[in-house]
């Protein structure tokens, strides 16, 4: 909000300008993906969008009033709100409206939702993998961390903090699916640290044909698949030289089937 005693000609737009240059180029550096166009909302009870409006914003309508909740939208409806929207790329409603979006605009790890079956299976199939952790302090049963892991991977998080992220989120039914254990009448899950802890120390080998195991009775069926090769970030080898993994994965399910680390 700009008070009318600190007015500056252009101050709004201006700094709408700033930031659309600054959002554009942090969320490529971070997401490794360009920016379509942006979008904001704005309360015509209260303002009527001039600052937008004056940065060459477009104005679509108005909503039907819903509000986010936990699972979708509100029946009911509430305030509508005028959207707003500035497009980032020349070619922006061209690509939008595509039946396909183009790769480097798709995102690289496949969303799906976990089904009751899935989560209730995937923690037996680490049950027979050695737990590298003392015995002391063990919070969280071996099956039970990489379960976690694991659907949080196959729902798309990437990195431990979004894997704890993703645990933190899941309700107590899904809690009890996993086999999440029971603290002060309540299911807790493991916390990043543990997660990272576990992962970086568990028999990857194991791992793998655990999850072997989970994709052959619960993955998709690829008609042809594709090799492609990674190079590990803050990954050292013993003879100090960066890890490169080589993986084969389903054109279809878009499923790793197996890694291999390779010779840089």
């Amino acid at each position: 909000m700009i008070l009318p005693e600190w007015h500056l000609p252009n101050l709004g737009s201006k700094v709408l300008a700033l930031c659309q240059q600054r959002i554009a180029c942090d969320w490529l550096a971070h997401f490794k993906q360009p920016l379509l166009l942006l979008e904001t909302f704005v309360d015509p009870a209260r303002f009527s969008g001039t600052v937008y409006r004056a940065a060459n914003w477009i104005c679509l309508g108005q909503t039907q009033g819903s509000r986010r909740i936990q699972g979708g939208y509100s029946v009911r409806g509430g305030a509508p709100k005028l959207v707003f929207v500035r497009t980032l790329q020349s070619d922006a409603q061209l690509q939008l409206s595509r039946p396909v979006i183009q790769a480097h605009y798709a995102q690289e790890s496949p969303k799906i939702m976990l089904a009751i079956e899935h989560m209730s299976a995937l923690p037996s199939y680490f049950k027979d993998i050695a737990d590298p952790r003392r015995a002391q302090g063990r919070r969280h049963p071996l099956p039970v961390v990489l379960a976690i892991a694991a659907g949080a991977t196959l729902c798309g998080m990437d990195g431990y903090k979004a894997m704890a992220g993703w645990a933190k989120d899941l309700g107590a039914k899904a809690r009890e699916r996993f086999g999440c254990r029971i603290e002060n009448k309540r299911r807790i899950v493991p916390s990043e640290t543990i997660i990272r802890n576990l992962l970086i120390r568990v028999d990857p080998n194991a791992l793998d044909r655990a999850l072997k195991r989970w994709n052959a009775d619960y993955g998709e069926v690829d008609q042809s698949l594709a090799i492609d090769g990674k190079t590990m970030c803050n990954a050292i080898d013993e003879q100090g030289r960066q890890t490169h993994i080589m993986s084969v994965v389903g054109h279809d399910s878009a499923q790793c089937y197996t890694q291999k680390k390779s010779a840089p």
